[in-house]
């Protein structure tokens, strides 16, 4: 799938035709399709954003049960976007999004590295998620800094949601201009 069928088609899409829109818009994952496949037959949706706002209420429900298996689930899912500045990274979305952090040198991209570890080593079960928007490795770095430094779990997956859903978004309005 390389683009986006109409909104109002999701309901009669096959199955594995909803689950592509999902790994279009977040990023494969079995666990988003188990939570979200079936919103996507059952509800219907005036635009991508809409969905993708439904979408997050999920993920945010799972983030504020106090059930060991929801947070690993979300765990799951969060854990599907790629860490920044990984080499290999499945999706062509990503690819295209982690392009422009890869032009730091061997320098920023070992310090963006030993982040990436701190940050998992801090948050167990976590990765961290931004929406790059354009800003430099230095900037997103500085960011992972202080989301490190700020130590409260309960906020990182909350933020980790807020930015799986922007990335969507642009994602959905980008691949609905292709």
């Amino acid at each position: 799938m390389s683009g986006l069928p109409s909104i109002s088609s999701l309901p009669s899409l096959p199955t594995e035709q909803r689950a592509g829109v999902l790994d279009l818009l977040f990023e494969p994952s079995v666990p988003l399709h188990t939570l979200s496949v079936e919103l996507l037959r059952n509800q219907t949706f005036a635009s991508y954003n809409d969905l993708i706002a439904a979408v997050g209420v999920q993920l945010t429900e799972l983030s504020e049960s106090s059930s060991a298996s929801d947070t690993k689930w979300l765990e799951s899912i969060l854990g599907s976007h790629p860490r920044l500045g990984a080499k290999k990274v499945e999706s062509a979305q990503s690819q295209a999004e982690q392009a422009q952090l890869n032009t730091g040198g061997e320098e920023e991209a070992r310090k963006l590295h030993d982040l990436n570890e701190e940050y998992e080593k801090k948050y167990p079960g976590l990765r961290y998620v931004v929406f790059v928007n354009g800003r430099s490795r230095p900037i997103i770095m500085e960011d992972m800094k202080q989301r490190i430094a700020a130590g409260d779990i309960v906020a990182e997956r909350a933020a980790a949601i807020k930015a799986m859903c922007e990335i969507a978004a642009d994602r959905a309005s980008k691949l609905q201009k292709a």
